[in-house]
């Protein structure tokens, strides 16, 4: 209670701009590529498909979504359409906040034994120059695999020039087409990312 007889809150914050659900600017990867305050609104107010590979990841915690994935959804909703935002549903939103299950390893720091589903280059490739998206998005700490050393994804996406949306929650409450993403990034000048409030618009 302040001395002049009203409440008042106030607190610090800082944050890593890749921690949490957030989004990855093309200059995360991307030599001279946008910021994240650079990335026009409109591109953040997308058309969404969502890939449902959790049953592969179930079996293989290093599953790699493939372009097979994709020309598979292709045949029972269409092609993807350009503008479009693809998400990638592997399931692992179950696993957190268990950073053993969720990450392959709960040591803090610890790199080399991260196990969890991505992107395969193959299919990054696939979206960027055969499908004109604008981003891509998934529900595990990274659009590479855990063992990604390379982090090859993130040069293809990033580097043309489209951003990424990483640890994403409640993919399973998205039908595979027709939902509208909203992903509203802190507006943080020069970032490289940012942390994200994303909001879905269902038909």
């Amino acid at each position: 209670m302040s001395p002049r007889g009203y409440w008042y809150a106030a607190g610090h914050y800082s944050a890593s701009e890749h921690g949490g659900t957030h989004i990855d600017a093309p200059i995360h990867f991307s030599r001279g590529g946008l910021t994240v305050d650079q990335i026009p609104l409109a591109k953040l107010i997308a058309p969404t498909v969502v890939i449902d590979i959790s049953e592969a990841c179930n079996k293989n915690r290093d599953y790699r979504l493939s372009v097979d994935d994709l020309t598979t959804w292709e045949k029972q909703h269409g092609q993807i359409p350009g503008g479009s935002l693809v998400l990638a549903r592997t399931g692992w939103g179950k696993y957190w906040p268990d950073k053993g299950h969720y990450l392959g390893s709960d040591v803090p720091g610890d790199i080399n034994v991260l196990h969890f589903p991505g992107f395969s280059l193959e299919a990054a490739r696939f979206l960027v120059t055969r499908r004109k998206i604008i981003g891509v998005g998934i529900d595990t700490a990274s659009m590479d695999y855990g063992p990604s050393r390379l982090f090859e994804v993130h040069g293809i996406i990033l580097g043309a020039g489209l951003y990424g949306l990483e640890n994403i929650a409640h993919l399973d409450s998205l039908p595979p087409t027709a939902a509208t993403i909203v992903a509203l990034p802190m507006k943080i000048k020069g970032g490289s990312g940012a942390p994200t409030r994303i909001i879905a618009v269902l038909p």
